[in-house]
C-alpha cells in the first residue's frame, strides 16, 4: 500500500483498477496549510512562456507561442482521452436533441442515469483564431443556470449531477477558485494560448480536489471556446468550461490504528481521532485527525509515541476506503528531574524552578517545549535543546519516568547599549548602560546606567535576579542619584528601592501578576522656577512600602483585542520635612477593557482613579504628588501640565486624580493589515483635595496610527487640547511602542 503523501509528495493517479480494489495515495497537498505547496507546484508546472496579450488575432498558434512547449491543437487531437473535448466534438456531430446520453459514442463519462440533459449547444467560433476554429463543432452541455458557477469571464464550472447531491460543492468551488491557474490571469489578459496551457492544469486540479473529498469515480469535462450565442456579442474573449460529475462519495471502511488499544488511555485517545467507519472519506480530515491524535498522545504522557503515515486502500465495489495508520504508544510516563549539561552556569536545580512541572506530573510535550522557550528567554544561552530520556520504564499500568536533559551553549553575557533622543518637552537626552547578565549565577545581573540630558541627569546601579523562587519571579535592588527638572518641579534625589514581583511576559502572560517593595529616599525639591522668580527648596526624607496586583484576561500584552485588566496599588508612606512628620496612603486603581467589533475594529476604554490620603499637600514632596497630561494620560496636553496651579501658574500637583480614555482601533487592510487608524478622546482632572472636584478637568481628542510589527505595534498619536490654557501647546505628538493602554 502507498502512504498518504504530505506536501510535495502528491501524485496524480490514473483511474485504472486491479480487480475491485485500488490503493490510492491521497492528495494531501490540497489539505489545510499544505494548499499553498500545491499551488506553487501547479504554477511551476505551467510556467511555459506564453504569447503576449497583444499578439495579432490572425496569427497561428505557432506564431502566438514561438518555440514554446505547448502542444498544437493537432497534437492534442492525437492524444485521445487526454483531450476529451476533441472526442466530444466528434461525438456531438453524431447526436441530436433526442439521442439518449447512454448511446453517445466515445463518451467515457459515467453519467447518472436519471439526469435529463438539454440539447447540445455548439460554441460560437472566433473566426480569426485558428485554434478555436478546430472547436467549431464542439458540443457544449447545457444545464439549468442553478447548476452553473461563473467564476470569471474566462472560467465557468458546471455541475450536471443531481443525484447523489454534491454535498461539498460550495467548499469545493471556493478552494478551486483560490488555486486555479486560470483565475490568476488578470481581466483582459487571457488569450487562447494561455487558457489552453492553464486549462489542463486546472483539470488536474479539479480531479485532485474530487479525490480530496472522497469522489474517486469523478469525471471532469473540459471545453474551450468563445461565449455562447445570445451573450454579449461585444465580448468575444475565449473561456474555459469544466463540467464536474463527482459520482458517488466514498466512505471509510475498516480503520486500523495499530497498537493504540494497548495504551492505558486507549479510550480517550481513540476519541481524539474523530474518524469512524461509515464517515465520508476526506483526506483533509485524515491529516487533521492524525495531528489531533499525535497531540493527544504527547499531552497524555506518551513521550515516545510514534504514528506511521496513513495509507488508504480504495475498494470500488464497496465504494469505501480502508484506512491503516499504525500507532505505537510505547508506554506512559511522568516527569522526573531536569538535568543540565552546564551545572556551574545554569544548574538543573535552577532550571527546575523555570519549568512549569513538578516531578511526578504526567508528561506533556507542550510543557517540554515551554521549558526550552523559557531557557531561551533568559538571554543567557545561544542554543538550547531539551530531550526526554527514559529513567524508569513503564510496568503494567504504572507509568515510567523521564528526565529532561538540557543541552545548551553559553551566549555572550556583557552588553553595552546607548540611546540618543530629543523631545519638545524633554530636550536632548543621552542614555548609556553596561550590563553583565550572569555575574552572580544563576541569572544574577549587574547593570550600570547613566543619563545626561537637558532636564534629567542620573547615575545608578541595579542588581536583578531573575526566576528567583519560581518562574518569572524577579528580585530587583536599585541605587541611584538623579536630578530632574519637569514642568512641575525641580528635584535632586538619592534613593534605594527594592522589589520582589511576579511578572507577566510575552512568553507567559499571567492572569495574576503582583509585586511588593520598599523605597527609601532623600530629595531636595522645589516647584519649577517660572518668570525668573526663585522658589525655596525643601528637603524631604521619605520611606515607603508598597504592593500592587494585576488581574489580566486580555489576549495580548502589547496589542489586546478582547478582555480586561484591573490593577490596584497601595503604598503607605511617611515623609519628614521642616521638622514635621507626615503619614499618608498613596493608592491607585486602573481598569481597561477591550472588545472586537467586526473583523477589523477594536474598541478600547480605560479609567484611572488615584488619591493620597492622610496629609496636607505641603507635607507631600512635589515629586510624590499627582499630575495628569501626556501620551499615557490626556493626549494633547504636555506632561504633568493638567492640574491646579499657583498664582505664578506653576503646576502644584494634587491629592486626587481621575482619567478616562476611549478609542477605536480600526484596521485599514493596508500593508497586509498592519496599518490601523485610531481616533481617540481623553479626559482628566487633578484636584488638591482627596476627593475629585473636577475644577481643572481637561479634554483632549485626536487621531493616531498603529503599525503592527513582530514585537508589537508602533504608535503615533496626534492630540489636540479641547479646552486649553493660554500656555498649552496647540497640538501634542506622541510616539512609542505598544498601545496607549
Amino acid at each position: 500500500m502507498q502512504p498518504l503523501h504530505g506536501a510535495g509528495g502528491a501524485k496524480k493517479l490514473s483511474p485504472q483498477r486491479t480487480g475491485s480494489q485500488r490503493n490510492t495515495a491521497l492528495p494531501t497537498d490540497i489539505a489545510g496549510s499544505v494548499i499553498g505547496t500545491c499551488l506553487a507546484a501547479i504554477a511551476l508546472a505551467g510556467a511555459t512562456p506564453l504569447a503576449a496579450q497583444d499578439s495579432p488575432a490572425t496569427s497561428s498558434l505557432d506564431e502566438l507561442i514561438p518555440d514554446s512547449a505547448v502542444e498544437s491543437p493537432d497534437d492534442w487531437a492525437q492524444q485521445g482521452t487526454d483531450e476529451q473535448v476533441i472526442s466530444q466534438a466528434e461525438a456531438g456531430s453524431q447526436l441530436d436533441a433526442e439521442t439518449p446520453i447512454s448511446e453517445a459514442p466515445d463518451m467515457s463519462i459515467a453519467w447518472p442515469e436519471d439526469v435529463d440533459l438539454d440539447p447540445l449547444v455548439p460554441l460560437e467560433p472566433e473566426e480569426d483564431i485558428e485554434f478555436v476554429q478546430l472547436l467549431d463543432d464542439a458540443p457544449r452541455l447545457a444545464f439549468d443556470e442553478t447548476d452553473v458557477e461563473e467564476l470569471s469571464g474566462s472560467l465557468v464550472l458546471g455541475f450536471p449531477q443531481k443525484e447523489p447531491p454534491f454535498s461539498e460543492r460550495e467548499d469545493f468551488v471556493d478552494r478551486f477558485e483560490a488555486l486555479s491557474t486560470i483565475e490568476e490571469l488578470g481581466d483582459g489578459d487571457e488569450n487562447v494560448a494561455q487558457l489552453a496551457a492553464r486549462a489542463r492544469k486546472d483539470e488536474e486540479l479539479l480531479e485532485t480536489l474530487l479525490r480530496v473529498y472522497g469522489y474517486y469515480e469523478g469525471e471532469v469535462i473540459r471545453t474551450i471556446g468563445t461565449r455562447r450565442a445570445g451573450e454579449d456579442s461585444a465580448d468575444r474573449r475565449p473561456r474555459v468550461r469544466f463540467d464536474v460529475i463527482p459520482g458517488a462519495r466514498y466512505t471509510y471502511g475498516a480503520i486500523d490504528l495499530g497498537d493504540l488499544d494497548t495504551a492505558v488511555d486507549a479510550g480517550t485517545l481513540r476519541q481524539s481521532f474523530d474518524i469512524k467507519v461509515g464517515d465520508y472519506l476526506q483526506s483533509d480530515t485524515i491529516v487533521t485527525q492524525r495531528f489531533n491524535l499525535d497531540r493527544a498522545l504527547g499531552e497524555t504522557g506518551y513521550a515516545f509515541a510514534e504514528i506511521d503515515e496513513p495509507e488508504l486502500l480504495i475498494d470500488h465495489e464497496r465504494v469505501q476506503g480502508d484506512l491503516t495508520m499504525h500507532v505505537r504508544p510505547k508506554g506512559k510516563y511522568v516527569f522526573g528531574d531536569v538535568v543540565s549539561n552546564d551545572e556551574e552556569f545554569l544548574s538543573g536545580r535552577h532550571l527546575a524552578t523555570i519549568a512549569r512541572f513538578d516531578p511526578g506530573d504526567v508528561y506533556k510535550r507542550s510543557i517540554e517545549l515551554d521549558l526550552r522557550r523559557a531557557i531561551t528567554a533568559t538571554s543567557l544561552v545561544s542554543t538550547v535543546d531539551v530531550q526526554a530520556r527514559e529513567v524508569v520504564p513503564p510496568r503494567g499500568d504504572e507509568p515510567g519516568v523521564v528526565a529532561m536533559d538540557v543541552t545548551m551553549e553559553r551566549a555572550k553575557l556583557r552588553t553595552i547599549s546607548g540611546a540618543v533622543g530629543y523631545g519638545s518637552e524633554e530636550g536632548i537626552r543621552l542614555q548609556a548602560s553596561w550590563e553583565h547578565r550572569n555575574l552572580f549565577p544563576p541569572e544574577g545581573s549587574l547593570r550600570l546606567r547613566g543619563i545626561i540630558g537637558t532636564r534629567e541627569q542620573l547615575a545608578g546601579v541595579t542588581f536583578r535576579r531573575n526566576n528567583l523562587g519560581g518562574r518569572d519571579k524577579v528580585l530587583t535592588a536599585d541605587v541611584y542619584a538623579s536630578s530632574i527638572d519637569t514642568i512641575a518641579y525641580d528635584a535632586d534625589t538619592v534613593a534605594l528601592t527594592g522589589t520582589y514581583e511576579r511578572t507577566s511576559t510575552l512568553l507567559f502572560q499571567k492572569p495574576l501578576a503582583w509585586g511588593i517593595g520598599m523605597e527609601i529616599l532623600a530629595t531636595d525639591e522645589r516647584n519649577r522656577v517660572i518668570g525668573g522668580i526663585p522658589r525655596p527648596r525643601q528637603t524631604y526624607f521619605i520611606a515607603s512600602l508598597f504592593g500592587r496586583a494585576t488581574i489580566d484576561t486580555s489576549d495580548s500584552l502589547l496589542d489586546p483585542t478582547r478582555g480586561f485588566r484591573l490593577t490596584g496599588f497601595l503604598g503607605p508612606e511617611t515623609s519628614r520635612t521642616g521638622g514635621q512628620q507626615y503619614y499618608y496612603l498613596r493608592n491607585q486603581a486602573d481598569a481597561s477593557f477591550y472588545q472586537s467589533v467586526g473583523q477589523r475594529t477594536v474598541i478600547a476604554a480605560r479609567a484611572r482613579f488615584a488619591s493620597i490620603q492622610g496629609a496636607e499637600l505641603a507635607g507631600i514632596a512635589p515629586s510624590r504628588r499627582l499630575y495628569a497630561g501626556g501620551g499615557g494620560s490626556v493626549r494633547g496636553y504636555g506632561f504633568q501640565a493638567i492640574g491646579p496651579k499657583n498664582d505664578l501658574l506653576e503646576p502644584t500637583g494634587g491629592r486626587s486624580l481621575v482619567e478616562a480614555s476611549l478609542e477605536a482601533r480600526v484596521g485599514t487592510g493596508l500593508f497586509d493589515g498592519a496599518l490601523s487608524v485610531v481616533p481617540f478622546i481623553d479626559a482628566g482632572s487633578v484636584s488638591i483635595d482627596t476627593v475629585p472636584d473636577f475644577r481643572f478637568i481637561k479634554f483632549g481628542a485626536g487621531v493616531g496610527v498603529r503599525y503592527t510589527t513582530g514585537f508589537g505595534p508602533i504608535r503615533l498619536d496626534v492630540g489636540i487640547p479641547l479646552n486649553p490654557e493660554p500656555e498649552d501647546s496647540p497640538v501634542g505628538v506622541y510616539i512609542s511602542l505598544g498601545q496607549a493602554f
